[in-house]
């Protein structure tokens, strides 16, 4: 029910429909994580990359095929004043394979392992662990077709959410096979449902016109018995196909990554071939609430891509994204702290005009020697600021006032005794290192 308006009373404004601000312990979660899939990623030999948020409409409708749900009902576009079509990246891999053509890469020793994290959009129905601004931590190799590359994907994923904590996943992997044989496959699950198209919701009717292979990604329970009884895609795979879909197993299972293999599984983006993967989380799932468990990672192999942006050729490549929001959702997610964060033993008491003129070059002394602190720079009575030093639970102050900016002094106070001394300014940071060992 619309908010009703006062007359003459403005309505404070709000953030839009599926997003939101993160603000405090929230914002530093994300960081945390991203911080550590970044290391993880660095260590197996990723590099990083940024993207725009914004790029011309084509890359995503040229690679993500006309008939994804992406491109029909959920990207944000709008027309430039130049007339250009422009969309918000609501994916990464499209836009990194746009950089890697657009930056001449395909010159650099291949391939290219980069990885990236940040903010995507989607015009989604907003519901738990799907926002419309979603983060993702994404990895891509780009330039090798050797199913190594494929088993190296999965395994840094399950490794990233692994040092989130994440303890019960379930990897799901499928093949698609190459052009050649998913042809064949097509025409098969096309038969197949023409027979049931009379059972099957109204989105699959359509989809059985344009794009058959995105049958098996609906997820209206009305369509759910006849999916099941679909026609595989493994069942299809040429002798090339069937064997590095092999090696790709092979490799999971001598990594110790434990799979599963899951016959419907397609990826909802047209541009995947051969491999693709999805990662559940088991413990998301609550049974007793009706709550289906969340998939927090996924991705697969993607060699006609490059093709569909106007390259010359197809570049064989593989690649996979961490849904963050969902990860943070997880009930075993360990808080990984960023590097920035560092827990203020100090609070800065400043009494007066000049202490607070004297208290910024404190403050960089301080920070020159990695020393955090808290202060409030608009109080300026005593009681008040120790109040709140105790509130927070700081074990000491360190105290400015008008004698002290004279003398150059601060004074160091212990909170748990009230016991202080008077140290030289520019002795603080050695003082306060040795008190707090």
């Amino acid at each position: 029910m619309p908010t009703k308006k006062t007359p003459g009373k403005k309505t404070p404004p709000q953030s839009l429909k599926g997003m939101r601000d993160i603000t405090g312990e929230e914002y530093f979660s994300y960081l945390g994580f991203s911080e550590r899939a970044a290391e993880v990623a660095l260590y197996y030999g990723f590099s990083p990359i940024s993207t725009p948020l914004l790029e011309q409409e084509d890359v995503f409708t040229s690679g993500l095929g006309t008939t994804s749900d992406i491109i029909g009902k959920e990207m944000y576009t709008i027309k430039s004043k130049g007339g250009d079509r422009i969309a918000l990246r609501p994916e990464g891999t499209a836009g990194v394979m746009r950089a890697y053509i657009e930056n001449g890469m395909q010159s650099l020793p291949q391939p290219v392992m980069l990885y990236y994290e940040g903010p995507f959009f989607r015009h989604d129905n907003p519901q738990r662990g799907r926002y419309r601004e979603f983060r993702q931590f994404g990895l891509e190799i780009i330039g090798s077709s050797k199913s190594i590359a494929d088993a190296i994907i999965i395994r840094v994923v399950t490794t990233i959410l692994a040092e989130a904590g994440l303890k019960n996943l379930c990897v799901e992997i499928n093949s698609l096979g190459c052009k050649e044989c998913r042809d064949s496959y097509r025409k098969e699950l096309s038969t197949y449902y023409r027979k049931h198209a009379k059972d099957v919701c109204a989105d699959c009717r359509e989809r059985l016109k344009v794009n058959p292979l995105r049958l098996l990604d609906c997820k209206n329970p009305k369509c759910q018995p006849i999916k099941t009884s679909a026609p595989e895609s493994v069942a299809f795979l040429c002798l090339d196909c069937k064997k590095h879909f092999k090696e790709v197993m092979e490799y999971l299972e001598e990594i110790g990554v434990t799979y599963r293999l899951n016959n419907l599984l397609v990826r909802g983006l047209d541009y995947y071939s051969r491999t693709v993967f999805e990662i559940i989380d088991l413990d998301s799932e609550k049974p007793e609430e009706g709550v289906v468990p969340l998939a927090v990672a996924s991705g697969g192999r993607y060699d006609y891509l490059a093709r569909h942006l106007s390259s010359n050729k197809d570049i064989a490549a593989v690649g996979g994204a961490i849904g963050i929001d969902r990860v943070l959702l997880s009930p075993t997610h360990a808080r990984l702290a960023p590097r920035i964060l560092k827990k203020s033993e100090v609070y800065f008491i400043q009494l007066g005009f000049d202490a607070k003129v004297k208290s910024l070059q404190v403050i960089e002394i301080l920070r020159k020697a990695h020393i955090p602190i808290h202060h409030s720079l608009g109080k300026d009575s005593l009681s008040i600021q120790l109040g709140i030093a105790e509130k927070l639970g700081i074990p000491y102050a360190i105290i400015l006032g008008q004698k002290e900016v004279i003398d150059g002094t601060v004074i160091v106070r212990t909170m748990e005794n009230r016991s202080q001394d008077t140290v030289k300014i520019e002795k603080l940071a050695e003082y306060l290192k040795k008190i707090k060992k």
